[in-house]
C-alpha cells in the first residue's frame, strides 16, 4: 500500500462503486456514514488527483454534497455483493477511534444505523436519484 492507498482511500473508492451502481440502479444517493473515510474524501477533494481517481472507480467525477439525516443506511447490501462485509475501518472516526458498538451492531444484524452529512452527487445532476427520507430509531 503506498502512502495515499490508506484503508480510508480505497474504501473511499469502493464507495464510489457502490455509488456508481445505485444510481445506476436509480436508488437513493448513498449516504457517507463514516467520518473517517468522509475525511479521506475531503482530503483528496480539489486535488490534481480527485478526477481521474473518481473515473477510474466510477467512470464519473462526483460531487460532495450535503446531505443531513439518520436511520438505516440504504446500501449496504450493494457493498457486501460487491465486497463483502463491511470492515472495521467504516466505523472509525476521523481520529482513529472505532465505535464498537456500532461494529458489533452491524456484525449481529447486518445493518448500519447512522446519522449522516452527505452523498456523492452524479456529475450529471438530472441523472441524480432523489435524497431518501430519513428514519428515526
Amino acid at each position: 500500500m503506498t502512502s495515499t492507498q490508506t484503508p480510508e482511500r480505497v474504501e473511499l473508492g469502493r464507495f464510489f462503486e457502490v455509488s456508481a451502481r445505485e444510481f445506476e440502479a436509480g436508488n437513493t444517493a448513498p449516504e457517507m456514514f463514516s467520518t473517517g473515510v468522509d475525511a479521506a474524501w475531503h482530503r483528496l477533494m480539489g486535488t490534481p488527483e480527485y478526477a481521474p481517481f473518481c473515473h477510474q472507480r466510477a467512470g464519473q467525477v462526483f460531487g460532495h454534497v450535503t446531505h443531513y439525516g439518520s436511520g438505516t443506511v440504504s446500501w449496504i447490501r450493494t457493498y457486501e455483493e460487491m465486497f463483502g462485509p463491511l470492515p472495521v475501518i467504516w466505523f472509525t472516526d476521523a481520529d482513529g477511534t472505532v465505535d464498537e458498538k456500532a461494529v458489533d451492531r452491524y456484525r449481529a444484524t447486518g445493518e448500519v444505523w447512522a446519522e449522516w452529512n452527505c452523498s456523492p452527487a452524479p456529475e450529471d445532476p438530472e441523472a441524480a436519484p432523489k435524497r431518501r427520507k430519513t428514519t428515526t430509531r
